[in-house]
């Protein structure tokens, strides 16, 4: 498998992450940020839909939106909560309340104070019935400001997990005075404003003059090009400075010192979904049998050009609490059919439906090869090629599918990303039902021990390895390109870009 890492990644990865940008004391009159300003542009794929991130469940947004608003904490490339908008934080002994403290002189881009009366106002939005995230948030029992600086959350039971939830960039604190149009026009606290934005061409964002920490460029422009062949013809004549390409484009780029290639697994996972009560897929030994049959090297060659980590289980490899589950199932046909036949299935008696959705190119390809690869132990499936719209209602909600490819985001800890997997869990579209599994769930979000928490991580994902309610494929490895020149790119295991901490080394 290709492993493509230039030398400049080799530092960034071995670098140590300022997270917090040094602060300054706010000035009461609004200063221009530089006499000259410097900008970036970035090519995003998909148009925001809307800058209201409290409303909005799309990663473009996010990416947009992490610029404008701040969170209470956030985390850096590994994951590790750090200071954002809140500069301290004190969890209660018993856990039930956690305390923030807000940094000094923190202000909307309209002006406005962002203190503790702002950040309870905007939090009571979160958690309103009509947000879409409030079910994320229905521990909490109350938020009081209780002073200028300080706030604090009261949940109405223990979980453990309750900090990461206020890192996630929907959990942004909005100015809540213009919550009727921070859709089209955000208000936030980060250190950027929007300028303009012409839906489906660009945003472009500048300077927002209240904010109180230091920023290396002063103009962002986030350029929407659904076409890759324009953003990497784009990318080489000068007009980007960051873009993000596939595997297969990687040589246009290396060994050209105008750019620098960076090359790093993401907080996320793609797999193949077996429905656990469809016929033949209830039988443990016939998803065992599928696993045997599928060479993961092969598919990560054949539809990623190589750039994957191959996983057994349902854990991305950049979260700590990773533990490397590939060694349950190499590949081996023999095995595979051994156990069909135990199961009770001759050559080309089991017949399973597949459906991909159509606006995602590479989960086509993958169930493509995936098929024939299983149709090598007799296994007969039908592919079905269905709108995005009709996967959601029918297979993701309605759960009437065999198999089904797709990918899922990561989460900071192991609760979020593995509780799907609750019999009862409305996104347990695998139909899968482990009562030991449901269990740990509800000892990890209780385990304050993080070395006890880690090990009953490891068990559950020692559990989907085993019992395979589906395809465990890979964490997908994220390629983009940026300047040589532009310094300071990072990426991150939730959908956020820090466009404040980069710079030019040249200019």
């Amino acid at each position: 498998m290709k492993r493509v890492y230039s030398a400049a990644l080799a530092v960034f990865l071995l670098s140590v992450f300022l997270m917090s940008c040094s602060r300054n004391t706010a000035s009461e009159e609004i200063q221009p940020a530089v006499s000259s300003p410097s900008s970036v542009r970035m090519a995003i794929a998909v148009d925001p839909d809307g800058l209201d991130p409290q409303m909005s469940a799309s990663a473009s947004t996010f990416q947009v939106t992490s610029s404008i608003y701040e969170t209470l904490v956030t985390v850096d490339e590994n994951g590790n909560i750090e200071p954002c908008l809140a500069e301290s934080w004190t969890i209660a002994d018993d856990g039930l309340s956690i305390t923030f403290i807000l940094r000094e002189g923190a202000a909307f881009s309209d002006g406005d104070a962002c203190d503790a009366e702002a950040v309870a106002a905007s939090f009571s939005r979160l958690i309103s019935p009509s947000s879409a995230r409030s079910q994320d948030y229905s521990f909490i029992s109350s938020i009081e400001a209780v002073d200028e600086k300080t706030v604090r959350f009261t949940f109405s039971s223990l979980d453990v997990t309750a900090l990461a939830r206020f890192a996630y960039p929907w959990s942004a604190v909005v100015d809540t005075e213009h919550a009727a149009s921070l859709r089209t026009s955000p208000v936030g606290s980060g250190p950027y404003m929007l300028s303009s934005w012409i839906p489906q061409q660009s945003l472009i964002l500048e300077r927002n003059p209240y904010y109180d920490g230091e920023c290396g460029v002063d103009v962002v422009e986030f350029v929407v090009m659904s076409d890759m062949t324009s953003a990497v013809t784009a990318m080489r004549n000068g007009q980007l400075d960051i873009i993000q390409i596939t595997g297969d484009l990687v040589g246009l780029f290396g060994g050209d010192d105008r750019f620098t290639i960076h090359a790093l697994p993401t907080n996320g996972l793609q797999l193949m979904a077996m429905n656990n009560e469809s016929e033949g897929l209830d039988d443990i030994r016939v998803r065992r049998a599928i696993n045997y049959a599928v060479d993961k090297d092969a598919l990560i060659e054949a539809v990623w050009w190589g750039y994957g980590e191959p996983i057994g289980s349902h854990f991305p490899v950049v979260l700590s609490e990773y533990t490397d589950m590939n060694g349950k199932y190499s590949y081996d046909l023999e095995r595979a059919r051994e156990l069909l036949a135990e199961a009770g299935y001759g050559e080309g008696e089991l017949h399973l439906r597949m459906f991909l959705p159509k606006n995602y190119q590479e989960y086509v390809n993958a169930g493509q090869v995936i098929a024939d690869m299983l149709r090598n132990i007799g296994i007969d499936v039908d592919i079905q090629i269905v709108e995005w719209a009709a996967w959601l209602s029918d297979i993701y909600n309605g759960r009437n599918y065999d198999l089904t490819v797709v990918g899922h985001t990561g989460r900071l800890d192991a609760y979020s990303l593995l509780s799907r997997y609750r019999h009862d869990a409305a996104e347990n579209y695998f139909n899968y039902d482990n009562a030991e599994f449901d269990s740990l769930l509800d000892a990890y979000s209780e385990e304050t021990d993080e070395k006890k928490r880690t090990e009953i991580a490891y068990r559950m994902e020692e559990i989907l390895a085993e019992e395979v309610p589906a395809l465990y494929i890979q964490d997908p490895i994220q390629i983009y390109v940026t300047d040589s020149s532009l310094e300071g790119f990072r990426t991150y295991p939730i959908n956020i870009f820090r466009m404040d901490l980069l710079e030019y080394s040249d200019r």
